[in-house]
Formats: structure tokens, sequence, C-alpha cells
């Protein structure tokens, strides 16, 4: 009994749970959740208390949003001693019908219980009755036991009655398992995907299905959402169906209701030889689709199939239309996910720079989302040349370049990724001779003041030829991030240590430091965030040396060569952040030529 009430507690999401025999004198309590002592520890209630008896007496549930206002039980000293306020209870029942008391869940707040909480209850209190029928005809049974044989005929009887009764209390309890791990394991999902993977586990024990599809409504058809770890061929061949298919889950869509079909005549006589065609080879004979409703609009449809022939009772289709419920609401909180994914994506993609264009330095970039797709960076690298004529004739113009890291995982930090990087590239060109150090204090001053919650890291750098030679200066300051390296064409790599402090609203204006360094001519840039070096349960140190070896052995490769190795190397396990990786390549020292 006290499992019935921790169910009633988790389904409801209800602090206090009870199960209520009305007695004589006083209510017994074989089953309890949440009460508070004496009557935790007593397990009965005075019938001063008697919440459940307008149950018993009226043979109907009682629901009560606020018993305080309720003209029947606004005097209820449980009000004050058990914290009743909302009330809800459904009746007991033994063999015959006779109400023995009810299955309740109390509230501490006001609360207007919906109709799907209510039929959850009802399905409860069903396996409840029928657990508790159990429990009588056992004991009829035993005292039968005691009689001679007179009584043998009533004891067989009765042993059989408890082992049918013992059948459906199990099915009960099944079915309220169901709704339980629809609620818990529904309520955490994070994209279609996981939804789809969690329906393979959701439904065990009496009636197991054989297979369980998931389909989406969008417009006028049907897309299948398929097993993301189970290859079924057949499924992959249909992956979408016009509403107007002849099949029973289009049907579901198109009339908005459950369909059934008990066994394959009825599927060869309502539907397309295409549908039986379909089930067939999937090996299904028993089928229910549910329409899986959303706030606004159908969402998709359940498909629910069975090996076999199964017949699908009053209690079974009430508890799978429950459970359609919590999938539809999964359903949809993993569409509006997708979807602001989706945008978040396209708008982080927007940001990524396309690379400028240069006969003289080699400049590469490479981009890896993250493992889980809801983890999106405000990770991003810019690159473009200072305005300016050539310093001379065969050589190029300075070329500024970027990597940061705005911190978060949502929307959110893409947008103010957007915002920081146009702001720099602002502060940058509004400020010649194009410091890097004074355009992150430009950045600095405009992020304490605007309404921005502005946090991340940044290196900001440019990179200039040297007139009348081949070498080129590296001028950069550094805003909290991990160091860039430097590989020389002697395969020395450097890592470039010296930093300021992070980007951050709260430390208001700050003045900047910038340093340089000479470049020889096929010297190495790398640039990178931290989600190339930083895995969980993986020292960072362990994999920026991997790094720095990866580079010393292959940085003479051509640069596109390079990032894909190192992004390839360094990719297990998956990150759990987005990757960014920049690099920058000068000019190497030309050949003499041979005449």
């Amino acid at each position: 009994m006290d499992r019935f009430t921790r169910l009633v507690s988790r389904v409801l999401s209800v602090p206090v749970a009870f199960v209520s025999l009305v007695g004589k004198n006083q209510q017994i309590l074989p089953g309890l959740f949440g009460l508070p002592e004496p009557w935790a520890g007593s397990r009965a209630l005075p019938l001063s208390h008697p919440l459940c008896r307008y149950v018993v007496s009226s043979g109907q549930p009682v629901v009560v949003p606020d018993a305080r206002v309720d003209g029947r039980l606004r005097t209820n000293p449980a009000i004050e001693d058990l914290g009743v306020v909302a009330y809800a209870g459904m009746p007991l029942t033994d063999g015959d019908g006779l109400v023995l008391g009810s299955l309740c869940a109390v509230d501490h707040e006001p609360r207007t219980w919906s109709e799907g909480e209510l039929c959850d209850l009802e399905d409860l209190a069903a396996a409840c009755s029928a657990e508790l029928r159990l429990r009588v005809l056992s004991a009829q049974s035993r005292a039968a036991q005691t009689v001679p044989e007179t009584a043998r005929a009533a004891a067989e009887r009765a042993r059989n009655d408890a082992q049918r009764l013992e059948r459906e209390a199990q099915a009960g309890l099944d079915h309220a398992e169901l709704l339980l791990r629809a609620s818990e394991e529904l309520a955490q999902t994070s994209g279609l995907e996981d939804v789809r993977r969690r329906l393979r586990d959701l439904f065990v024990g009496v009636g197991k299905p054989t297979y369980v599809g998931l389909l989406v409504a969008d417009e006028d058809e049907l897309h299948r959402v398929p097993d993301p770890d189970i290859a079924h061929a057949v499924e992959r061949e249909v992956l979408t169906l016009p509403a107007d298919a002849a099949f029973p889950n289009t049907q579901a869509m198109r009339e908005r209701r459950t369909v059934f079909v008990a066994d394959r005549e009825a599927m060869v006589a309502d539907y397309s030889p295409e549908a039986v065609d379909f089930f067939d080879r999937m090996g299904m004979a028993t089928v229910l689709c549910l329409p899986l409703r959303g706030s606004r609009a159908l969402l998709g449809v359940l498909a629910i199939c069975w090996a076999k022939r199964h017949e699908v009772g009053v209690t079974e289709r009430a508890t799978l239309t429950a459970a359609s419920g919590y999938i539809a609401q999964a359903v949809e909180r993993a569409l509006y996910l997708d979807e602001r994914i989706s945008v978040a994506r396209e708008l982080q993609a927007a940001m990524l720079t396309d690379l400028p264009l240069s006969d003289h330095v080699e400049i590469s970039a490479l981009y890896q989302p993250a493992a889980d797709d809801h983890m999106i960076g405000g990770d991003w690298y810019d690159a473009y040349h200072l305005p300016g004529a050539p310093v001379s004739d065969g050589e190029t113009s300075a070329l500024m370049v970027t990597v940061g890291d705005i911190t978060g995982h949502d929307m959110h930090a893409a947008t103010i990724m957007g915002q920081v990087r146009s702001m720099l590239r602002q502060a940058t060109l509004d400020h010649p001779p194009y410091s890097p150090a004074t355009a992150l204090t430009a950045l600095d001053a405009a992020c304490s003041v605007l309404p921005m919650e502005t946090s991340g890291t940044l290196v900001h750098a440019r990179l200039d030829p040297v007139h009348g030679s081949h070498d080129w200066t590296l001028t950069w300051s550094n805003a909290g991030h991990p160091p860039p390296l430097l590989r020389t064409p002697d395969g020395h790599v450097t890592q470039l240590l010296e930093h300021d402090v992070l980007l951050h609203r709260s430390l208001g204006p700050f003045d900047r430091t910038e340093h340089r360094r000479p470049l020889p001519p096929g010297s190495t840039l790398p640039m990178y965030t931290d989600g190339l070096v930083e895995r969980r349960g993986h020292g960072m140190d362990a994999a920026v040396a991997q790094l720095v070896a990866l580079l010393a052995r292959h940085g003479n490769r051509p640069l596109d060569e390079v990032l894909r190795r190192i992004g390839n190397r360094l990719a297990e396990p998956a990150p759990e952040d987005d990757v960014v990786l920049l690099a920058v390549r000068t000019p190497s020292t030309p050949q003499p030529q041979r005449w």
C-alpha cells in the first residue's frame, strides 16, 4: 500500500498521499506517504477528520481545489492538523463494487486538478482496489482451508479468484509503473532523438509491446523518428508518410483519435497494401496508434505494436493514453529545443567569418560543435585585413585575427558572442594604428556601461609584415584566454603565456597590455578555445602537451591538414564544448631560382 502512495506522490507531484479504509470508529491507513506524526506512526485518523468519508458515502471521486473554501470541508480539522488544502480522493472497491475507502492525494497549496492527473489517480486506484480484493480473497482462502470437506469447493474458487486478481493487480501495478516511468524518464529529455531512445525502454511488464514508433507531424506529412541505436532497415525505408496515406498512423493524424488494428485481417481490410507490407516486414500483428496532442496543435503519432495478437483492454488503453500525454509533452519540448538549437547554430555559423584571401599569408580555421547538440557555445574566430595600401610591391597589408569564447552554452551566449565580435571589430577599426590592447580596452569600457551580461575570454592579435624583409611581427593582447602557440620553422613550439584578466562587465574599464614578438618566415600561429584541451576526467596540461607535440611534428604540413590532424587526434573523448581552431602561417623565405 505504501508503494501506491509513493506512486501517487510522484505521478501527481503532491507532498501527501494515503490509502484510507473507513471503519466504525476510525480511518485505517494501510498505505501512506508524507503524513506527519502522530498519524504516520499510528496509521490511523479519527473520524473527526472525515476526508475520505465523503468518497465512501457517495461512491464517487471527491475533488477539491481548496478545502478552506469548500462547504463540506472548510471546518474539517484535517485542514490544520494535516495541512490539507487541495484534495483528490478516488474510491477503492471490493469485488461486489462496495466502496471500502479511498486513494487520496493532498497538496498544501490551492490546486486545480487537471483531467490527466485525475485519470492517473483513477488508474492507480483501480490497481490498488485489485490489490485489496486480492488480500480479501487470500484471507478467505486461508480461512476456508481450516474447514473440512464442505468448504473445499469454496476454497478452490477463492484460490482461482485470488490468482486472477493477482494477475489483475500485477497488471495494474505495471500500468501504474508505466505512468511513473513516463513522468520521470521523459521529464528531462533534451531532443527528439533522446525522446525516441527513451521510448524504447519505457514499456515493460505485462503486455510489453514489441515495437514503439514515433512520428512527428509536419503540415501534411508524418516524419518518422528512427531509433538512434537500433537499425530497423524497414523503418528507415518509410521515413515520411503523406497525411492521405492509408496507414493506421496517418488515420490517427487525420482524425485526431486513437486507431486500433486488432490483427492482420483488419490491416488488410482497412489499409493499403503498402501499409500491410510495412507491418508484415516489421513483424507486427496488433497496432495501436495514439495521436500526440500538444498545447497548440497535433504534434505527431505514437505507434505501439505487438508481434502477436494482443487484446488491449479498457484499463490498458486508458494507461497508454495517459502515457501518451507525457510523451506529447516531451515531444513538444524536444521540438522547441531542437528549433532553438537550429536557430542558435545558424546564428553561430553566420558569425564565423569567411577567411580573407591572401597571396602571402596562409590562414585556416576549424570549428567542431560539442558532442551534445544542446551545448551551444559562444566560441568564434575572426580574421580581416586592416585598411591601407600594401606596404610595398609584392607585400600585403596587416592582418587582424581573433579567437574568443563567451561564457554559456545557449542562445544567449551565441547572441552575446555576435555582439562582442562586432563591437571588437568596430573598436579596432576606430582606433588607428589598430593596437590590439587599445581595441580591447575600448571593448571593456563599452561592456561596463551597456546592459549586456558580458563574460568570456579572447585573444586579439595583429600580424604586420616587416618592410624590406620576409619577417613579420606579432602583436597580441590576451584577455584570460588559453595561450596561443607559436611554431618556428625549426619545429620548436612556444606557448605565448602573457595575458590579462578575462573579459567581464563587472571588472569595469581595464587598461589592457599587449606583447610583441618577431615571426621568422614560415612561422605558424595556432589559436584555439578551451574546448580543444578540456575534457572531464582528463588533465588539461596533458592535452596541451599533446597539442604541442602534434604541432611540432606536423606543423610544417598544409594548414588545413594540420588543423584536421589536431581536431581528429584530440577528439577523443568527444568534446563537451564547442572547439574553434584558427591558424596563420607567415610566408616562407623564397627558394633561390636555379638556371
